[in-house]
């Protein structure tokens, strides 16, 4: 059970960084840690690759050493269901992104959701900051990746914590494109060799769903060859 800390005596501030295990948090994490003593935050909710990201997760917080890590278990996200990204819900579909519709992978109000956990658990560590990986510009068109979500969520935390507590809630990637997440994870050497992006395997990436393509794309735009092995190459 997570307790209140007092920062180091070095004064480097602490962040919590949600990381799902994929690339964008991973590129986000590695950000973070410039400045900042790591928490790394990952929920499971009963996602197709639960255990695959989960294991991501956890070779990315060795990676970075973090000084703090947590897991929560959310199945009430799967229970409420609404997506296909959770087990149970309709197959993941082909990738085809239609302007101004939300695809079926959106889990609704996800974000939401494991933001609420991360800016709980920054006010018990003493943290300055909640950084997300969220992307807006080069995304699947999730409503809860928009910056002014987020800027919204900010305001709320602040709100709804006690008076000594002021967090920012940050989003170093949103505006990007997945090339240019690419180039700078590069820049920071970014562990992406132990991230996964894929929807719906655990074993090997498919290389087919709409996360796998986005990603791909981003490696070829970047010029840089992913480690991450697949099935298929769109």
């Amino acid at each position: 059970m997570p307790s209140v800390v007092t920062p180091p005596k070095s004064g480097q501030p602490i962040a919590v960084v949600l990381v799902s295990g994929g690339m964008d948090s991973c590129v986000t994490a590695a950000i973070a840690a410039q400045d900042h003593l790591l928490a790394l935050l990952h929920c499971n909710y009963r996602q197709r690759t639960e255990v695959r990201e989960l294991r991501a997760f956890d070779a990315i917080a060795d990676h970075f050493g973090a000084a703090h890590r947590l897991i929560v278990e959310l199945p009430s996200i799967a229970l409420v269901g609404g997506s296909s990204l959770v087990q149970g819900g309709p197959a993941v579909p082909a990738p085809a992104f239609v302007p101004g519709e939300v695809p079926s992978t959106y889990v609704p109000f996800r974000n939401g959701q494991l933001l609420a956990i991360a800016v709980g658990w920054a006010e018990v560590l003493g943290a300055e900051a909640v950084y997300v990986g969220a992307v807006e510009q080069d995304s699947s068109g999730y409503p809860d990746c928009r910056r002014p979500f987020f800027d919204a969520f900010e305001q709320t935390a602040n709100l709804g914590t006690r008076p000594e507590t002021r967090l920012r809630v940050l989003t170093p990637l949103i505006d990007l494109s997945k090339a240019d997440i690419v180039r700078r994870g590069v820049a920071l050497a970014a562990p992406f060799e132990l991230t996964w992006s894929c929807y719906q395997d655990n074993d090997l990436a498919c290389g087919a769903c709409e996360s796998c393509l986005l990603r791909l794309r981003g490696f070829a735009g970047a010029g840089v060859p992913d480690p991450v092995p697949y099935r298929h190459h769109g």
